[in-house]
């Protein structure tokens, strides 16, 4: 009798160390989007920081357009990281960024500092970031890395093109369009953003 107790305990305490198991390891990977959330608002919070002081260096030596493109990405970035923030919120956590200072240099530099940082989100961070959230099965994270995603590449393409055909970028009168609900940059205006469907009414015009 003893031993059928012992081996029902024993039966108990394995299925709870199981179950406790299967728990930590959710918890990790819930940490690890979490990690990458915090990583994607930092990252979001800067770039926002960086495209508006690189935007004032812009207008400064007399290239219009491109101080237009850095503002509209800017308006981007900022509504990014503001769909990360409420992701972070939802598994208990504060969105947290810690600015540092924006390394400005001539208008053309600053233009393939860019290109640089969206090529990496685009191929390698955002990418990274939605595999773990799929595993996580956290779909606001999926939402927001993916909307952040359509974004990075459209802002890279951007950012090339006005660096190949920069003595043109000087004149004003260039404008761009960012959808208000999920931060795409369009370039000329649509009926509707390509990425999330919102209508026109919710596009920011940048100019």
């Amino acid at each position: 009798m003893k031993t059928i107790k012992m081996l029902g305990i024993l039966g108990m305490v394995t299925v709870l160390g199981i179950g406790l198991a299967t728990r930590l390891t959710a918890a990790e990977a819930a940490k690890g989007t979490l990690d990458n959330l915090q990583a994607a608002y930092n990252g979001e919070s800067n770039a926002k920081a960086r495209y508006d002081a690189f935007s004032a260096k812009a207008d400064a030596e007399g290239y219009k357009s491109v101080a237009a493109l850095f503002r509209a990405t800017s308006r981007s970035e900022s509504i990014h990281a503001a769909k990360h923030a409420v992701a972070i919120r939802k598994l208990g956590a504060e969105p947290k960024a810690v600015i540092e200072k924006s390394d400005v240099k001539s208008t053309k530099e600053n233009l393939e500092a860019a290109l640089k940082g969206e090529t990496y989100e685009k191929e390698s961070m955002y990418p990274d970031f939605i595999k773990q959230a799929e595993i996580d099965k956290n779909s606001g994270a999926v939402m927001s890395f993916k909307g952040a995603l359509a974004a990075e590449v459209e802002h890279a393409r951007l950012f090339a093109q006005a660096l190949k055909e920069l003595d043109s970028w000087k004149e004003a009168g260039k404008e761009f369009y960012v959808c208000t609900v999920c931060g795409f940059t369009m370039a000329k205006i649509m009926p509707k953003c390509p990425v999330c469907a919102s209508p026109k009414s919710k596009f920011d015009v940048i100019k």
